[in-house]
């Protein structure tokens, strides 16, 4: 009479390591694939967050809203006149050049740091405010992690905002608006 072991052979355990090997690494993919996903999101978000507060800047200085058109790419100097709170009199050239360098402070990062390097604001960002009238169109560009087949292939977006960065890699983000 022949005895048989019970339990599992050595085949039976390697195919059920691959099988186990196979779903770890999809599920890691997957959470790769999710973070960059979320950045991508939340770097959307951001210039959505960017463009709204130019424009609600616009809206409070109305007076010389063509003063605001031009094309931006990160921080410059601050300007020599501060116009921060209620008690600032500053004319209104003055709160377009306050506003055009807070504007570009937060979006290229540099009001959140990190010893002396940025860390907030989009990747290698450039934005153009184009004034028409009362018509205004605000465009955000950044670099986005992956290459997408609608990037920002060609520097133009409109007559005005020609953009010196392009590539596959690019995100645009354009808001039309009337301001009366």
């Amino acid at each position: 009479m022949k005895k048989y072991g019970k339990g599992f052979s050595l085949i039976e355990v390697m195919v059920a390591l691959v099988i186990l090997v196979v779903g770890l690494i999809g599920i890691f993919n997957l959470h790769t694939v999710a973070k960059q996903s979320s950045f991508e999101s939340f770097q959307q978000t951001q210039a959505a967050y960017y463009i709204n507060d130019i424009v609600s800047r616009m809206r409070l200085n109305k007076g010389v809203l063509i003063s605001y058109r031009g094309i931006f790419n990160g921080g410059t100097a601050a300007p020599t006149k501060a116009c921060v709170g209620a008690a600032a009199q500053c004319t209104h050239t003055e709160t377009v050049a306050w506003d055009l360098y807070q504007w570009r402070l937060m979006f290229s990062g540099g009001a959140e740091k990190s010893g002396t390097t940025n860390v907030g604001g989009l990747d290698t960002p450039e934005a153009c405010i184009y004034v028409n009238g009362s018509d205004v169109q605000v465009v955000m560009t950044w670099r986005g992690i992956r290459e997408t087949s609608d990037a920002t292939k060609s520097g133009a977006i409109n007559a005005f905002c020609e953009f010196s960065k392009t590539g596959n890699n690019r995100r645009v983000f354009l808001i039309n608006t009337i301001i009366i």
